[in-house]
Formats: C-alpha cells, sequence, structure tokens
C-alpha cells in the first residue's frame, strides 16, 4: 500500500466554498422569488413548482456535499462518484432556475451562472480525483 496522498485539497476546499455559496445562493433565490410574487403578477400555479425545486435542490445539496467531501478524504471512489451524479441533478435544477423558472431576472443569470461554473469546476476536479483513485 503506497502512502501517498491522493485526495485533492483544491477539491475540498470547492466543497467548503459551495457550501458556503449555496446557503446565499438558496436565501438570495428564495428571497427573489417571493419579491417577483409581490411585484410581478406571478401565477398562483406557478410559485409551488418553482419553490418545490428549490427546496429539492437545497435538500439534493447535503448529500452531494457529504458525500463528495467524503470521497475525497477517504480516497473512496463510490461516494464520490454518487456526488458526481447528484451534481448532474443539481445542474438540471440550476438551469430549470436560469432558464425555466417563471420570471427570470438579471440577478438569477448571475447567481445561477457562479452556481454552474462551481458545479462544473468541481465535477471535472471529482473525475480527475476519481481517476486517481481508480489508478
Amino acid at each position: 500500500n503506497n502512502s501517498s496522498q491522493l485526495s485533492s485539497l483544491l477539491l475540498q476546499m470547492l466543497f467548503y466554498v459551495n457550501g458556503v455559496y449555496y446557503i446565499f445562493y438558496f436565501l438570495a433565490t428564495l428571497t427573489m422569488i417571493v419579491y417577483k410574487s409581490q411585484v410581478f403578477s406571478y401565477p398562483d400555479d406557478f410559485l409551488a413548482p418553482d419553490l418545490l425545486v428549490l427546496f429539492i435542490m437545497a435538500i439534493l445539496e447535503v448529500p452531494r456535499l457529504y458525500l463528495g467531501s467524503k470521497g475525497n478524504l477517504t480516497e473512496e471512489e463510490a461516494p464520490l462518484g454518487l456526488s458526481l451524479v447528484l451534481t448532474l441533478g443539481s445542474v438540471v435544477l440550476a438551469v430549470y432556475f436560469l432558464v425555466w423558472q417563471t420570471y427570470v431576472l438579471r440577478a438569477d443569470i448571475i447567481l445561477n451562472a457562479l452556481l454552474l461554473s462551481t458545479y462544473g469546476l468541481e465535477s471535472g476536479l471529482k473525475v480527475m480525483a476519481i481517476a486517481a483513485f481508480v489508478s
């Protein structure tokens, strides 16, 4: 058994940054949904799905970050791979807020573009870490 460390410090730091940023993202997006429901004629049957998607995304974020962090620190590809799959789900939900939600403001575009770019960077690092663990 070789004693070299394969876990990625950059990936671990990114999990932390993503966790902190997601809290900000969630609160900002929730605030904007409330704002849009007050300022715009937000159809009632569209408000619930937008809120539901945000809460599903928040619920998904917890195991996504936990499994990614655990997989990276223990140098196990299975939790890291599962985290990668959950990230794909999160990407789809972020794209929903970027493209398909009822009203998309410039702030939504900025928040989601930043979130998607961190997901992209994180996913690339996860794939590299999994490759290092497997080899």
